[in-house]
């Protein structure tokens, strides 16, 4: 069939198109499209942090120097629930760059390299023999839609597909729609459960402009929370303040009045514009990527690091991955998929997955930073677990776990 592209991707973000950069940079003969429900530029509520290891999947995406114009922040600093704080610098240097900037240009260095892209908004799905179509009807004979939603039994595509079909056609799809993903739900997949989802908030704020420090201050109450201050290197800073669903809804109170609140009582010196609220499907430990020739990147796939909120390393990491296993494994793409995740990140969302529940006390994590700061080691290895794919050797999990219990034997008596 002349009109079934080589890939479908569902989502513009860092996810998205690292997929297409990926899919055109191994086959650059690959018929690629890009969808997205918005025209770039475009906000979006995030914490805008890019990690020295995101920029090492830039490089891998053949986009290297993509945001060598933003100023590095090479501080970081954390207080814990307990008051325990720790400043030092990176051993490489992070990156805020507000995603109205930096999705732009992944968009654009994708259209540049011969991926198509259009503004369309997803409504069904269909999936057909060894083809996935989007947005089509099917004929009286055909494979029953997805979804029963009236979109998808009208259909809202172009015609001309052949078998019964209009349409959008692919040999495979990739859903990188982020946190609320219609393709994941018309893929028939579960969003991530309510005690694997945060909530946060997201504002712009005034800094000195010689600022380089990543801020975070946590909160006993109602722990896992804290607020953060990025500086982005114009004088400017992403503020926000995160906290698990469950938590905000055991309040009893309105969402606005706790997140913006909080936010405003963590960081009484940084008032806080634009503020904009979003979900974020943390991490289980071991997502669910795609069913059959639909693959799940990003937000979409529910990777987002529990211990951080951190997510565009994940989106880039599993983009690229989505992105390989389309065009080098069509016939099994899933598969691939598979197996580059587990390679790539197996071990350590294991690990998040731990830490994150040891991590429901606040000790734990009092422990963990006053480490940090008599540990140079330590602190490199909780920036390499927090922000990139590292995981925890025994010695170190022994002395956090060593302080830790010291410390809750003491408070004890």
């Amino acid at each position: 069939m002349d009109d079934v592209w080589d890939l479908i991707i569902v989502g513009g973000g860092p996810a998205g198109s690292a997929a297409a950069l990926r899919a055109k940079r191994l086959r650059p003969d690959a018929r690629v499209l890009l969808l997205d429900k918005a025209d770039f530029p475009r906000d979006k509520a995030c914490g805008d942090g890019i990690a020295a290891h995101g920029r090492d999947e830039l490089a891998l995406l053949g986009v290297p120097d993509l945001i060598d114009d933003h100023r590095p922040a090479r501080h970081l600093e954390v207080i814990s629930p307990g008051g325990a704080r720790v400043h030092a610098t990176v051993a490489r240097p992070n990156y805020v760059v507000p995603r109205m900037v930096f999705d732009a240009r992944l968009v654009e260095a994708a259209r540049e390299r011969g991926v198509v892209v259009r503004r369309h908004n997803v409504r069904a799905l269909h999936v057909q023999g060894d083809r996935v179509v989007l947005d089509g009807t099917p004929a009286a004979d055909g494979p029953r839609p997805a979804d029963d939603t009236p979109a998808a039994r009208d259909g809202r595509g172009s015609p001309g597909l052949g078998d019964g079909f209009s349409g959008l056609a692919a040999r495979v799809v990739i859903g990188a729609d982020g946190a609320n993903s219609v393709v994941r739900r018309l893929a028939g997949l579960p969003p991530s459960p309510e005690r694997h989802t945060a909530i946060a908030v997201r504002g712009y704020a005034d800094v000195p402009a010689d600022d380089d420090v990543q801020f975070i201050a946590m909160q006993r109450d109602g722990w896992p929370a804290y607020a953060w201050s990025f500086p982005v290197g114009d004088g400017t800073a992403n503020v926000g303040f995160g906290m698990l669903l469950p938590r905000l809804r055991a309040t009893g109170l309105p969402g606005r009045q706790v997140l913006h609140g909080r936010l405003a009582e963590l960081l009484p010196h940084l008032p806080a514009r634009d503020l904009r609220a979003h979900h974020l499907p943390l991490s289980p430990g071991r997502p669910r990527p795609g069913a059959g020739r639909v693959l799940l990147a990003g937000d979409a796939a529910g990777l987002i690091n529990p211990l951080t909120g951190e997510g565009i390393y994940y989106a880039l990491l599993s983009g690229r991955l989505a992105g390989e296993a389309a065009v080098t494994a069509p016939g099994d793409p899933l598969r691939a998929y598979r197996r580059g995740l587990r390679a790539a990140l197996g071990r350590h969302l294991r690990t998040t997955d731990l830490l994150s529940r040891a991590a429901q006390s606040p000790g734990f994590i009092d422990a963990a930073i006053a480490t940090a700061a008599r540990r140079r080691e330590v602190f490199d290895l909780l920036v390499d677990v927090g922000l990139g794919a590292g995981t925890v050797p025994l010695p170190l999990a022994y002395a956090v776990a060593r302080r830790w219990l010291s410390g809750a034997l003491t408070n004890a008596r």
